[in-house]
């Protein structure tokens, strides 16, 4: 099987919404009507064209998705690009498809300029941490919320 990595497209809001309240619930989170469609909007729309999405496709059926934002940053020239939102279907996991969506994230990073990609996760999402051990550098950063 063969997962083709794409941008997000009107046709696939259920698609993706249903990946994403996974992903939301992984995280014992939840949105509002309006924040699911308004994201969707920013992720089509020209106007925002630093909030940006792409799904995994596996046998024409959504398996995965990523979020990521290009911003401006106090220490660089260039923006950087916050890979804020990663999951894949849980019967997916173990087959690549993490790895392929930060890897396209970091492609759309690269051909737009922009020479680092971040993310935040969980303590305790021990099994995406050992991808993210094997393709990027832990920080010694703490994230503090208001």
């Amino acid at each position: 099987m063969s997962t083709v990595i794409r941008p997000i497209v009107e046709a696939d809001k259920s698609e993706w919404r249903r990946l994403w309240t996974a992903y939301l619930e992984f995280y014992e989170s939840r949105v509002s009507e309006e924040v699911y469609d308004t994201t969707f909007s920013r992720l089509l729309s020209d106007d925002h064209p630093a909030q940006q999405g792409f799904l995994a496709v596996t046998e024409g059926r959504p398996v995965g998705l990523v979020h990521y934002i290009f911003h401006p940053h106090n220490w660089r020239i260039e923006n950087v690009c916050y890979l804020q939102d990663l999951y894949a279907d849980p019967e997916e996991r173990g087959k690549g498809i993490g790895r392929k969506l930060i890897e396209a994230v970091y492609e759309a990073a690269d051909t737009s300029g922009c020479p680092s990609v971040y993310w935040l996760t969980q303590d305790f999402n021990t099994e995406a941490r050992k991808l993210y051990d094997r393709i990027a550098t832990l920080t010694p950063f703490i994230k503090y919320n208001r």
